[in-house]
C-alpha cells in the first residue's frame, strides 16, 4: 500500500487487529462511485476531540497536485466550522484506515499531524493507496466491490508548559562584598542581607563551625536563592542552595598568621556570574 501526504511520503505501520477508534465507512458497490462521475464522497459527520469531522473519499484520486487516476485520495476535513471563531486553530493527529477482508485487520497510514484553521480545513493523503492494488481482490482491500474505510483523530490540547531561557552576559559578573564582625562569637548560622545579581535576589549562609558532614572541621558556605523564579540549576524544585560543606578547615580560618580574621571579623568577596536563566 502506497500513501502519501500532499508534500510527504508516509510509510504505514504495521496491520492492527482492533478497529480504528471513532470513525468506519463501509462502501458498498465502490465501482458505481467512478461509473457515475462522483468525484467525491464525504461522509456523514462523526465527533472526535470535541470537534466535528468527516472523511472525503476521491475514488479517482484528486487534484491537489494534477489528477491522478491511478490512485484513490483520502482526505479528513472539519464539519461545521461556520460555529467555530473566524480565527479557529486545531491541531491533530490523524490516521487513516483500510480494512483487509481477507487477512481481517486494518492497514494504518502512518498518523501525520496537520494544523486545521479557516484556510485550511481539510488535509489528508493524495496517494493513499493504488488503483491497482485496491481492485485486486486477492489483497483482500475490495472484495465484492465492497471496502471499509476509518479514520482516527486525536486534537493535541494546549496544555504545554512554556519554558523561556535567557542568556545573560558573563562578561561582568555581580561582585559583593560583606564584613563579617565578631566571627568566634557566631554561633549556628550566619545570613548575609539580599542581594540583587542576575534579576534574582541572592543571600550568602555561612556556617562558621561547619554543617551536617562538616560540622566541627570546616567552614561551610552556600549561594542562596531568595525566591527562586528560574526553574533549574537554583530552584524551588531542586535545591534553592548551591555550595561548599567543607569551604575551608576552622583550624585554617582560625590562624592569625594566614590572615583570613583580623580583630576577630573576616571580609567576604562574592562574584557572581549568571549564565542564564529559565523560566
Amino acid at each position: 500500500m502506497s500513501v502519501t501526504s500532499a508534500a510527504d511520503e508516509v510509510t504505514t505501520m504495521e496491520t492492527r487487529e482492533a478497529s480504528p477508534s471513532h470513525f468506519l465507512i463501509k462502501i458498498e458497490s465502490f465501482s458505481l462511485l467512478e461509473k457515475c462521475g462522483i468525484e467525491k464522497y464525504e461522509t456523514k459527520v462523526f465527533a472526535a476531540g470535541e470537534y466535528k469531522w468527516r472523511l472525503i473519499i476521491y475514488p479517482d484520486g484528486d487534484n491537489t497536485f494534477g489528477k491522478d487516476r491511478d490512485y484513490v485520495s483520502v482526505h479528513l476535513a472539519m464539519a461545521d466550522t461556520s460555529s467555530l471563531p473566524a480565527n479557529f486553530e486545531v491541531n491533530v493527529v490523524f490516521t487513516i484506515f483500510l480494512f483487509n477482508q481477507i487477512s481481517d485487520n486494518y492497514l494504518p497510514s502512518l498518523g501525520i499531524t496537520r494544523r486545521f484553521h479557516a484556510m485550511k480545513s481539510e488535509w489528508g493523503f493524495s496517494k493513499f493507496i493504488s488503483k491497482e492494488i485496491l481492485l485486486d481482490p486477492s489483497n483482500g482491500y475490495l472484495v465484492d466491490d465492497k471496502c471499509v474505510f476509518g479514520a482516527e483523530v486525536f486534537v493535541i490540547k494546549r496544555e504545554a508548559v512554556t519554558e523561556t531561557l535567557h542568556l545573560k552576559n558573563v562578561d561582568i559578573p555581580y561582585k559583593h562584598d560583606f564584613k563579617i564582625s565578631n566571627f568566634s562569637k557566631l554561633l549556628g548560622v550566619w545570613e548575609s542581607e539580599k542581594f540583587s545579581a542576575g534579576d534574582q535576589e541572592w543571600k550568602i549562609i555561612l556556617y562558621p563551625k561547619g554543617n551536617g558532614k562538616a560540622t566541627g572541621r570546616y567552614v561551610s558556605i552556600f549561594l542562596h536563592c531568595v525566591e527562586s523564579k528560574s526553574t533549574q540549576w537554583f530552584s524551588g524544585s531542586t535545591s534553592s542552595s548551591w555550595g561548599w560543606l567543607s569551604f575551608i578547615e576552622i583550624a585554617t580560618i582560625n590562624d592569625p598568621k594566614n590572615g583570613f580574621i583580623v580583630d576577630d571579623s573576616c571580609l567576604l568577596d562574592v562574584e557572581i556570574s549568571v549564565l542564564a536563566i529559565s523560566y
